[in-house]
C-alpha cells in the first residue's frame, strides 16, 4: 500500500503542467534524434542538457524530460533501421535483420507497427519492474562480477553464430574482425598505443556510430550503385500506409519474452541496450526456429529486440537510482546531471527525496503512452519515405550519414573513418559475411577485455577466477550447450543440403 501511495504521489508531481509539457517534449524531441543516424540516446541527452540549465528547471523536471528523451529515443532508433536498414543507434542494429526485409517486401507501415507495439510493451514491463523491483534488483545485481560479466560476454560471443541464416564459421569470424577492430587504441592497463599506425585519431579507438553508419550506410548505398550498373536496381512496393491492428499485434508473445530478457540485462550496470536486445533476439530465434524465418522478414525479429532494447534502457535506470551505478552510457550522462544538482543517487534516495523517484517513474508510464500515440498516426508518414525514387533516396542516404556523424565529433577524420568501414561492409557483403556480429564485437569488445583485465587484477593475474563463481559456471555451462547446439545444427544442415552450407 505505501509503494500504491508513493505511485500517487508521483503521479501528482509528474501532471503537473511544467512536468507534463516537459515529458511530452522529451518524448517528440527523442524520437527525432533516435530517427537520426549517429546521434542516439546518448548524444541526445547529453545534447539537451545544455537546455536543463538554461531553463532553470527543478532537479524533477530536468530528470523527467532527459528520461523522457531517452525512452523517445530508444522509439525512434528503429525507424531508419527498417526504412533504411541504417540502425538509428547501436541496439537498433538487431531491428535492421528483420525490419529492413519487411520494408523491401511492401511491409514497412506493419514493421513499424510491430516495433512501436514492441517498444511500448517493454518500455511499460521495465517501468513496472522499476516500480516493483528497483531495491531488490539492484541488490542481486551487484552479485555480478568482472568474472561474471566476462563470462556473460563469452556466453554472448559463442551464441553469435545463430543470429543470421549465413555459414555460423563466417558469423563468427566476422565476431571476430569485430574484436579485433575494438583493441584499437590506448590499451586500457599501460596507455600503450595498439594498431593506431601513429595516428593521434585512434587513441580513443573506433566510434562505434562512426562504424555503425559506415558498415550500414554506405555498403548500402555501394551495393545500390552496383545493382544499378548491373540492371537489378528496382523501386520497393510501397504497401499499406496505416497498417491494422492484428498486424501491429503479429509480435505475440516474443514482446513479452524480449523484455523479460531485456529487462534483466538493463539492471546489469554496463551490460546496456546493445546487450539486452541481441540476447532477446537469440533467445527468441531458439524458441522459434521451428516456424520462424528469421532475416527474411519475421514480425518476430523485430518484436524481441525491440521490446528487449527498450525494457533494458528502463531496466538501466535501476542502478542508476539505487546503487549510483550507471547501467548504461546513457545514464550515466544523466548521473552526472544529478550530482551537478547536488542529488546523490543511492540507496537512500528513496527515503531522501521520493518525490523526484516516483515522479520520475510515473512520467515514464505517461511517457509511454505519449510515445505509443505519437508513431502509430506517423507510420505513414514514414513509409512515404519509401516512394521517394531510389536515386533521390541514397544521396539523401549519404547526406544522412555525413551529417550524422560529423556532428559527433566535428572531425573530417571522421568521415574517412565512415567511408573506409563503408567499403569494409560492402567487401564483407559480397562475401556473404554478416556486418552485425562486426558490430557486437566491437561494441562488447572494450567491456568484454576490461572485465576480464579486473578480475585478473584481483587475483594477481591467476585464471581460475575466471572459473570460481557459481555464476560464472553456469553461464559457461549456458554457453557450451548452446555452442554444441549451434554447430550440431549447422552440420545436419550441412549433411542434408551441401550447396546451402557455404
Amino acid at each position: 500500500m505505501d509503494m500504491l501511495s508513493a505511485l500517487a504521489q508521483g503521479f501528482a508531481v509528474a501532471i503537473t503542467p511544467t512536468n507534463l509539457a516537459l515529458a511530452l517534449f522529451g518524448c517528440f524531441v527523442g524520437t527525432l534524434i533516435g530517427a537520426l543516424p549517429g546521434l542516439g540516446p546518448v548524444n541526445g541527452v547529453a545534447i539537451l542538457i545544455p537546455l536543463a540549465f538554461s531553463l532553470g528547471l527543478e532537479p524533477t523536471s530536468a530528470l523527467i524530460m532527459l528520461s523522457c528523451i531517452y525512452y523517445g529515443c530508444m522509439y525512434g532508433g528503429r525507424i531508419s533501421s527498417i526504412m533504411l536498414n541504417i540502425p538509428g543507434d547501436e541496439p537498433a542494429i538487431m531491428t535492421t535483420l528483420d525490419g529492413y526485409p519487411m520494408a523491401q517486401a511492401g511491409k514497412a507501415s506493419e514493421a513499424l507497427a510491430i516495433s512501436a507495439v514492441a517498444s511500448f510493451v517493454g518500455a511499460t514491463f521495465a517501468t513496472i519492474g522499476l516500480t516493483l523491483f528497483a531495491p531488490l534488483l539492484a541488490k542481486a545485481a551487484i552479485y555480478f562480477g568482472p568474472a561474471d560479466y566476462f563470462a556473460l560476454y563469452v556466453m554472448a560471443f559463442a551464441t553469435i553464430g545463430g543470429i543470421t541464416s549465413v555459414n555460423p564459421f563466417k558469423t563468427l569470424l566476422a565476431a571476430f574482425i569485430g574484436l579485433m577492430i575494438a583493441t584499437v587504441g590506448l590499451d586500457p592497463a599501460t596507455g600503450t598505443a595498439r594498431y593506431t599506425l601513429g595516428s593521434f585519431h585512434l587513441y580513443d579507438g573506433f566510434d562505434p556510430i562512426v562504424a555503425i553508419v559506415g558498415l550500414f550506410a554506405i555498403s548500402e548505398v555501394l551495393v545500390y550503385l552496383e545493382r544499378v550498373h548491373e540492371g537489378e536496381a528496382k523501386m520497393v512496393p510501397l504497401g499499406r500506409a496505416l497498417p491494422r491492428f492484428k498486424d501491429m499485434m503479429a509480435g505475440g508473445w516474443a514482446n513479452f519474452r524480449g523484455s523479460v530478457i531485456g529487462f534483466v540485462c538493463g539492471i546489469l550496470p554496463g551490460a546496456g541496450a546493445s546487450l539486452g536486445a541481441f540476447m532477446s533476439y537469440i533467445a527468441e530465434q531458439r524458441w522459434s526456429a521451428k516456424d520462424g524465418k528469421f532475416g527474411q522478414g519475421d514480425p518476430r525479429g523485430i518484436a524481441a529486440p525491440e521490446a528487449g532494447n527498450n525494457a533494458a534502457s528502463g531496466g538501466a535506470l535501476i542502478p542508476m537510482l539505487t546503487l549510483g551505478v550507471p547501467g548504461s552510457g546513457t545514464t550515466a550522462v544523466m548521473l552526472a546531471l544529478l550530482i551537478s544538482l547536488n542529488i546523490q543517487p543511492g540507496p537512500l534516495l528513496f527515503d531522501r527525496q521520493p518525490e523526484l523517484v516516483w515522479g520520475l517513474i510515473a512520467a515514464l508510464y505517461l511517457a509511454n503512452v505519449a510515445l505509443l500515440i505519437m508513431n502509430i498516426p506517423m507510420i505513414g508518414l514514414f513509409t512515404r519515405m519509401l516512394s521517394m525514387p531510389q536515386w533521390v533516396l541514397m544521396p539523401f542516404v549519404v547526406m544522412v550519414s555525413f551529417l550524422g556523424v560529423y556532428s559527433i565529433g566535428h572531425s573530417t577524420f571522421d568521415l574517412f573513418v565512415m567511408v573506409g568501414f563503408g567499403v569494409m561492409g560492402y567487401i564483407l557483403r559480397m562475401l556473404g559475411i554478416s556486418l552485425v556480429p562486426v558490430i557486437l564485437g566491437l561494441l562488447l569488445g572494450a567491456d568484454m577485455e576490461n572485465n576480464l583485465r579486473r578480475a585478473l587484477s584481483i587475483s594477481n593475474g591467476d585464471f581460475q577466477i575466471l572459473f570460481s563463481s557459481p555464476i560464472a559456471l553456469a553461464l559457461y555451462a549456458i554457453t557450451a550447450t548452446m555452442l554444441g547446439l549451434a554447430f550440431l545444427l549447422a552440420f545436419r544442415a550441412r549433411r542434408r543440403n551441401p550447396a546451402a552450407a557455404g
